[in-house]
């Protein structure tokens, strides 16, 4: 399907949540088409500054100088001596590099989801946590948890599988239920409804840990939130969905802002809204499940990442989402970096990080809401 999008630099986008002019109406968002060099130079060096952090620091400090000659030394067809002693470079490769690898890509996930739930709902409060989506992820994954077959046992890993499957369920009830309390779209009436489903699934969830108490404690670790991986294993189950799920957001990132000037308007530029919205609803949930299947739940990722990236570079969706998976990956990463270091030898839930710096910064944005 080929369609051309409003002129960007003149369409009223209406995913603007913010700001508004002095007589209470929105006012015109500053709406860019292309990602421009700078904010995308600064993504790329986000995520580079936070690889070699999060490879060079830790319980044993590792020569930055040495970790980025190693980095280097991995590239194909090149050969850079790095110095490190061979206890280093096991530490590097098999232990902190696996472990920034799979931040990096549960960041961009979920960052880049939340900018699709979004712009496919109009609503810029949107986010897998918020929807109910990471709490039906949750119910799948314990499910596989307690009830599932011994791993090993099946060619694809159930407990991504189940986590899909809940994820789809959480933001099926959330939207079904909104719109059955107000007939339309309506941003309150969301919010509560995946509050609302969100407590639903967390009450299933606490009758199934305490049907399996021999369960709870890997359960328990799974919710919080972590990153904690030895090898490359979980890198590798995840990458599949996560290349797919981006791969289908971005190439919709253009139907996005079409869909931002109205589904009326939308449909009479050619664009089937319906269809679009449910693609992008499960390449988002099928993302989100597979980063929630790995690293537990993670909260307000697909909010602070997205919302930042419209402050810096505007809210055109060609320009949110990529740039939505560079700072999500580089946050996420760097989050997991003070998680290791600020209870050292100890570690935090990289939950509770994310918490503590989504939760101000969901109020602010709902404050600022409030106030238009």
């Amino acid at each position: 399907m080929s369609v051309t999008a409003p002129d960007p630099t003149t369409a009223d986008h209406a995913g603007d949540p913010v700001r508004g002019d002095a007589d209470g109406r929105p006012s015109r968002p500053r709406v860019t088409g292309r990602v421009r060099p700078l904010p995308l130079a600064a993504g790329v060096g986000a995520v580079l500054v936070a690889t070699v952090a999060g490879t060079a620091l830790g319980p044993v400090d590792l020569p930055v100088d040495g970790v980025l000659r190693a980095l280097i030394d991995g590239l194909p067809m090149v050969d850079l001596p790095s110095g490190l002693s061979d206890r280093d470079l096991a530490i590097l490769w098999q232990l902190r590099l696996p472990r920034v690898a799979l931040g990096l890509l549960v960041g961009a996930m979920l960052a880049t989801a939340g900018a699709g739930y979004q712009g496919v709902f109009r609503n810029p409060l949107a986010d897998p946590f918020l929807l109910g989506i990471a709490a039906g992820a949750g119910v799948g994954a314990t499910l596989a948890i307690v009830h599932g077959p011994p791993p090993g046992l099946w060619i694809v890993d159930p407990l991504p599988l189940a986590a899909f499957a809940g994820a789809l369920v959480g933001v099926a009830a959330t939207y079904t239920l909104s719109r059955s309390v107000t007939g339309e779209r309506s941003t309150v009436s969301l919010i509560l409804a995946g509050v609302a489903v969100a407590a639903f699934f967390t009450a299933i969830q606490s009758y199934l840990q305490l049907r399996n108490i021999e369960s709870i404690r890997q359960v328990y670790s799974w919710l919080f939130g972590r990153l904690a991986t030895s090898g490359w294993s979980d890198v590798n189950l995840v990458l599949p969905y996560v290349a797919v799920s981006a791969a289908v957001l971005l190439a919709h990132r253009r139907l996005l802002d079409v869909i931002g000037v109205g589904d009326r308007e939308a449909t009479a530029l050619g664009v089937d809204v319906n269809r679009v919205r449910v693609i992008v609803v499960v390449a988002a949930s099928l993302g989100t499940a597979a980063a929630v299947a790995v690293g537990g739940l993670i909260g307000f990722v697909g909010i602070i990442v997205p919302h930042t990236v419209r402050l810096l570079a505007g809210w055109s969706y060609r320009t949110v989402l990529p740039l939505s998976m560079l700072f999500g990956a580089a946050f996420l990463a760097l989050a997991d970096l003070a998680a290791r270091l600020l209870l050292a030898p100890a570690e935090l839930p990289i939950g509770v990080v994310t918490a503590f710096l989504g939760a101000p910064f969901f109020i602010v944005v709902l404050r600022r809401r409030g106030a238009r």
